[in-house]
């Protein structure tokens, strides 16, 4: 008798169209990688502009990183190790140098390539925020258990 009424219930009143369930679109926004991406790297430069705790931009940030790291280098490839294109790169150190934290000078063994290297300033500012950069990356992790964090990791590398 219950399935009975709900045959009854789920039946089209007399006149009106039958009722069809919702078809499934084949492209929702919501389901694309892209869209998603975007949302977790909103998330993510949320959670750095509140907590990086000086005045720097990701883009920024990545640069005095990566000039950490590897030492005085050209731009060109300063772009490449950070992802960035020839025109934000320059932007990026232009910004940079204004603000004291690195200077160019000419390669002595190519003198038509400019090396960007960090001053004292842009030293001392890539160890302080450093500790903070680290806390970004975890808190944008914090979702995820430890494995999933490696698992989630791994699996982005593969896209790149």
């Amino acid at each position: 008798m219950a399935k009975a009424a709900q045959n009854k219930i789920a039946a089209p009143t007399k006149g009106a169209p039958p009722r069809r369930s919702p078809k499934k679109q084949p492209y929702v926004l919501e389901d694309q990688i892209g869209f998603v991406l975007r949302q977790v790297w909103q998330r993510h430069a949320a959670i750095f502009a509140r907590e990086i705790g000086i005045n720097l931009t990701p883009t920024q940030w990545a640069a005095l990183a990566k000039l950490t790291e590897t030492g005085p280098c050209s731009q060109n490839q300063l772009g490449r190790l950070t992802a960035m294109d020839v025109a934000t790169i320059k932007g990026v150190i232009d910004r940079l140098t204004a603000r004291g934290l690195t200077e160019t000078s000419s390669d002595p063994q190519d003198g038509r390539r400019l090396l960007v290297s960090l001053t004292r300033a842009g030293q001392a500012m890539a160890e302080k925020a450093a500790p903070s950069a680290l806390a970004i990356s975890k808190e944008t992790l914090a979702p995820l258990d430890a494995k999933e964090r490696e698992i989630f990791v791994t699996l982005l590398n593969k896209l790149r």
